[in-house]
């Protein structure tokens, strides 16, 4: 670990213009000035013309109006202004992304309501949002939560991306370009406070060791207290403790040749993750099995002990969970990349190595009461890729060709335990003393431990041509060969409090045994070896057509795929409790998408306005579904028959003057299941025994009732998706002298709303989540070189919710995170 923590930063991109300014599309931040590229010089020269965002979208630097492709661009400075520190925050500027963790590993990326399954993660599956720092793809969600250093843009692509990026990605990718070596000696500061105990610090400093080598060191460092205070352990978690460094050495011999080896370490070591109650809801199990009336029968086998949640109320922030917490989180690597320019092209050579280390422990029951005394799945991954990439531009023909091969390997060590109240929670009452629910032991101490692994091969040959066959109208084909591999183990030995091994759950080895039935209900050993392959091809066409300079529509439709995946968690059972083995893989997705978009610059390219609709159709959709019962399966991946997403988005900026800048960006997505017909059942449906084949359920909600084994979800929205999303922000500023200095003082405010969204990956009535709007407000003082400023986010104290989470065990509790209440600060920087 130590020689892990001394490697430097991830691969060098190319070195984008960075002045602060207004994304394009998406346009989040503020703009103070004008971006400029070598490509447009004359315009970027002229005062009274827009601001130029330079992206690398296409693989080669060009202005993001003339993508014919749906991006949003967040400039550095924009992000830091906004208090928008990772991915998980940058939700709030960009609407059509959305980001959803209850802790790092469990992290749901979603663009356009498509990406990750939403729900537990699980190793097997690839994910829809490819994330790349400096041209590095990161295969890990949990990357997703690390803090930004010393970036420059981020941009956010809308739709598949596999003709260009490394790694296949079917909704989206978010390309992070960092700050890069510098042959001028320049750095920069940052420190930010605020309530919450929030203390923030940033610095990056750059410069030549020789005439051709430069160098680049980068840390960040972020701590706040805690959100929820545990009235158990009288603390405060869920609280903020992040290290990030970054280092690149940049070797330039000639201006034809570049190479840079850089390596980059994060580290998050909080009290986390905690949830606080939110509400019951009732299911289909009888009324005496349900959350209430549970708790009041351990309050009376445990006279002193009055576990009583201590708060109804989300918004008081407390919780009483009494299992450890820990959310260790640890993510890094080092990477080379060389770059040179033969004649009319240049090629890339970007050879990188990563590694996650996770070590999480958890509260799965969500309540105060010792029913899960322990659960922990600790992960380690080591990823590697090599990509090699050719890009060419003519006067008629730009084109990109690359080959890329990926290896990962993830090892998990899983322990859950059940506690001393165990039995009587989750065991049905009988009067008979003999009963084993009358018996603590027989679930207290009950332990499985997982063993896991994944091996992933990946290597795939892309391409995208674009032809210009008048000055206005373009073609761009594109095409994908992609090979992937995977294998897996997963093995559960479960042993009893007395360390009794459990061999068998079969009918034959608990038949007359109740308590080895009872025990067999909450964990069964497991043995599974997955393996499969596939190869699969993809391809895209866009045709876009320049009405004027400064008007571009464009269509584009794409067939692609998201691979295979294996189920990595346990899998479901039968009727005679027994795994699935059938359900140890899950079927490639199929995707057809389809978009048209106009791009618009006017009043002399100080305003643009952009319109995109889509819409993309999945087939076997590899959605995360989970049974809801104690330790049965954490979660588990299956094939919905067919998604659909669809929806227009709008982006608008302008900066009518040197003094004020504003954007406008909407979202419209309607995504749900087309056909999901043996999905897991919602809470309101499950818990109750299982109707007869042929029979008829009993109503949602009904304690009692009968269940059904699977439900049809056909027709309901995907989980994690709100129909409306809308960001705005706007800044004004005003030159004067002050203390000598002379600069602007400004003002400045952005917000973001989100309509309803359902957080169950069956559409629950008791997980939707309310639509929320947050406004944020900055003021302050800048000039060359200094920025000072105060900063106030959820201005109004906005009540609302992050996540919510279904209890297991089908008992009705419905568990939350809460949004952060208001805060408040202040940020001083500096550069020279």
């Amino acid at each position: 670990m130590i020689s892990r923590s001394l490697l430097l930063a991830s691969a060098a991109g190319l070195t984008l213009l960075a002045s602060p300014a207004l994304a394009d599309e998406a346009t989040t931040g503020t703009a103070t000035g004008a971006d400029t590229a070598a490509a447009d010089q004359p315009e970027a020269d002229n005062p009274s013309r827009g601001d130029v965002i330079i992206v690398t979208a296409r693989r080669r630097q060009e202005t993001a109006q003339e993508v014919p492709l749906a991006i949003s661009v967040i400039k550095g400075d924009s992000i830091e202004a906004t208090g928008n520190f990772n991915v998980v925050k940058l939700q709030q500027l960009a609407p059509t992304l959305q980001v959803y963790t209850s802790n790092p590993r469990n992290t749901s990326v979603n663009i356009r309501g498509l990406g990750v399954p939403f729900g537990l993660t699980s190793d097997g599956f690839e994910q829809g949002v490819g994330i790349y720092v400096d041209d590095v793809y990161n295969s890990r969600v949990a990357a997703a939560t690390f803090d930004f250093l010393d970036v420059d843009q981020v941009e956010v692509l809308r739709g598949p991306q596999g003709t260009l990026y490394g790694k296949n990605t079917t909704a989206g990718a978010i390309n992070i370009t960092t700050n890069q070596p510098t042959f001028d000696f320049e750095g920069r500061a940052e420190l930010t406070a605020g309530n919450l105990g929030y203390k923030q610090g940033k610095a990056a400093v750059s410069g030549p060791l020789s005439d051709t080598v430069a160098a680049r060191v980068a840390v960040a460092t972020t701590s706040r207290r805690g959100t929820l205070w545990n009235t158990r352990t009288q603390r405060w978690v869920n609280e903020q403790d992040n290290l990030g460094l970054r280092g690149q050495l940049l070797f330039k011999p000639s201006e034809d040749l570049s190479i840079t080896l850089s390596g980059d370490y994060s580290q998050q070591d909080p009290e986390c993750c905690g949830t606080a109650f939110v509400r019951v809801g009732t299911t289909q199990r009888p009324l005496n099995r349900q959350y209430d009336a549970l708790i009041a029968a351990l309050n009376a086998a445990n006279p002193g002990k009055n576990f009583t949640v201590p708060s109804r109320n989300v918004y008081d922030r407390l919780t009483d969970i009494d299992a450890s917490l820990n959310a260790g989180n640890k993510i890094g690597g080092a990477s080379l990349k060389v770059k040179w320019d033969v004649g009319p092209g240049t090629f890339t050579s970007i050879t990188a190595w990563r590694f996650w280390d996770w070590k999480p422990e958890n509260d799965r029951d969500f309540t105060g009461a010792s029913v899960v005394a322990k659960s922990q799945n600790p992960s380690q991954q080591d990823q590697y890729s090599q990509e090699f990439r050719y890009n060419y531009s003519g006067d008629k023909i730009d084109f990109v060709v690359g080959l890329f091969g990926f290896k990962q390997r993830i090892d998990t060590q899983g322990t859950e335990q059940q506690g001393s109240e165990a039995t009587r929670f989750s065991l049905a009452p009988s009067t008979d003393p003999t009963n084993v629910y009358n018996r603590p032991d027989v679930l207290n101490g009950l332990t499985a431990t997982n063993t896991q692994y994944l091996k992933a091969d990946s290597v795939a040959l892309y391409g995208q041509v674009s032809y210009k066959l008048t000055p206005e109208l373009t073609i761009q084909p594109g095409i994908r060969v992609n090979y992937d591999k995977k294998e897996g183990f997963y093995q559960r030995v479960v042993t009893t409090g007395a360390g009794t091994l459990i061999t068998s759950c079969a009918p034959s080895a608990t038949a007359g045994n109740a308590v080895l039935t009872a025990q067999c209900g909450v964990y069964q050993p497991q043995l599974t070896t997955p393996s499969v392959s596939d190869w699969n091809f993809s391809y895209d066409l866009n045709v876009n057509y320049k009405i004027t300079p400064d008007v571009l529509v464009y269509a584009t439709y794409a067939k692609s795929f998201k691979t295979v995946g294996i189920n990595q968690n346990g899998l479901p059972l039968d009727t005679n409790n027994q795994p699935v083995l059938s359900a140890s893989t899950v079927r490639p997705e199929s995707v057809n998408h389809f978009e048209i978009g106009l791009k618009t610059s006017f009043l002399n390219r100080l305003a643009t306005f952009n319109l995109t609709a889509f819409r993309t159709e999945i087939k076997d959709f590899q959605a995360t579904v989970n049974g809801g019962q104690f330790g049965t399966v954490r979660g588990y991946l299956a094939n919905a028959e067919k998604v659909r997403s669809q929806g227009i988005e709008a982006d608008f900026k302008i900066r009518a003057s040197d003094r004020f800048t504003a954007y406008a960006n909407a979202a419209y997505t309607d995504a749900k299941y087309v056909k999901f017909t043996s999905a897991p059942c919602p809470p309101e449906l499950s818990g109750g025994s299982f109707v007869a084949v042929g029979g008829t359920p009993g109503a949602a909600g009904v304690p009692g009732a009968l269940s059904p084994r699977a439900c049809d979800i056909s027709g309901q929205g995907l989980p994690g998706v709100s129909k409306w999303a809308f960001s705005y922000g706007a800044e004004y500023n005003v030159p004067v002298n002050l203390l000598d200095k002379e600069g602007q003082i400004y003002l400045g405010v952005d917000g973001n709303y989100r309509s309803d969204w359902n957080s169950n990956a069956s559409p629950s009535i008791y997980t939707k989540v309310e639509g929320y709007a947050l406004t944020n407000f900055r003021a302050g003082f800048r000039g060359e070189g200094f920025d000072v400023f105060g900063w106030v986010r959820n201005a109004f104290d906005v009540n609302y919710i992050d996540l919510l989470q279904v209890a297991p065990g089908n008992v009705g509790l419905i568990a939350g995170t809460p949004g952060d209440q208001r805060t408040w600060g202040g940020t001083l920087k500096f550069s020279f």
